[in-house]
């Protein structure tokens, strides 16, 4: 595929409707990048991750950071995806880093790939393609929940607002993952490309559902990433999107999350005391949490 026909796909959300079509898109996107960048250009703070520029077909854009220790290659996608649908099928049976890793990577690397290719459209489209990256994305995370055998949907959840003993009225929230069970809503989840902008959002949904509600449901959030390119040309580096007084200060003076999980996870988040608590990699969801909730 060239870069039009890897945008166009892109652009088009009926194209990706099962786990599958994630991986294919993935391929062609790295066989493309193998030889049809105009450069890769390295980060001058954080080294490991990269930008990719287009050509003229891409408009010489240059796109989102790309971090190339989780970034599969293109010669070792397809074993690693391989790897990737057998252990989504004996999720809970996995033991060892190099699987966990695999969780991870694959993931990273299929969405990257997607928003990457988005990233060659026109600067007057990049809101379009901000919201078509992150339905995509939650979509993914839908599949593959469903695939290691949890029902999930999103959806709305109608909450009612009862004062003496009288309800007067229902609020209503959308949420992109809502996981249930014979007894009713088991776990609630945010799925976000970044938390720029949304984290605030998160911890009150927790806090109305369960003030509203009077049910202590967990209330977990997904993010693919917390970078952003900074800086200018020649110049260009990477700025954490993320947050940490404001994440800090919500867990600790409102209520924490049951769960925060990354792809790509910020070193502050595997050093902090309070952040390394309640953040995790996508796999620890997966293989361990989803199933207490």
């Amino acid at each position: 595929m060239n870069l039009q026909q890897l945008v166009n796909r892109a652009s088009d959300k009926s194209k990706f409707l099962e786990i599958e079509d994630y991986f294919d898109f993935c391929k062609h996107y790295l066989d493309f990048a193998h030889n049809g960048l105009q450069a890769v250009i390295i980060s001058r703070n954080e080294t490991k991750y990269r930008f990719y520029q287009y050509k003229q077909d891409g408009h010489y854009n240059i796109t989102r950071p790309i971090n190339s220790d989780i970034m599969v290659s293109r010669k070792g996608f397809y074993p690693m995806v391989s790897s990737f649908q057998y252990l989504l099928s004996h999720i809970r049976d996995i033991t060892n880093q190099e699987e966990r890793d695999c969780i991870n990577r694959i993931i990273y690397t299929c969405q990257q790939s997607i928003g990457a290719a988005l990233d060659a459209l026109p600067a007057g489209q990049s809101n379009t393609a901000r919201k078509i990256n992150g339905d995509l994305f939650e979509r993914f995370i839908r599949l593959i929940i469903s695939k290691i055998g949890i029902s999930v949907r999103s959806g709305r959840v109608r909450l009612p607002v009862i004062v003496d003993d009288v309800r007067l009225f229902d609020m209503s929230y959308q949420h992109d993952l809502i996981i249930e069970n014979d007894n009713g809503i088991a776990a609630i989840g945010s799925v976000k490309t970044s938390s720029k902008d949304r984290l605030d959002k998160i911890f009150i949904d927790k806090f109305l559902h369960n003030r509203l509600t009077g049910i202590d449901t967990p209330h977990f959030a997904i993010f693919l990433n917390d970078v952003q390119r900074a800086g200018r040309e020649p110049n260009y580096g990477v700025s954490a999107t993320f947050l940490p007084g404001h994440f800090k200060g919500y867990t600790v003076k409102l209520n924490p999350l049951d769960g925060v999980y990354y792809c790509d996870i910020r070193p502050n988040m595997r050093t902090d005391e309070i952040l390394k608590e309640h953040i995790k990699t996508l796999d620890c969801l997966l293989i361990d949490d989803i199933w207490k909730f």
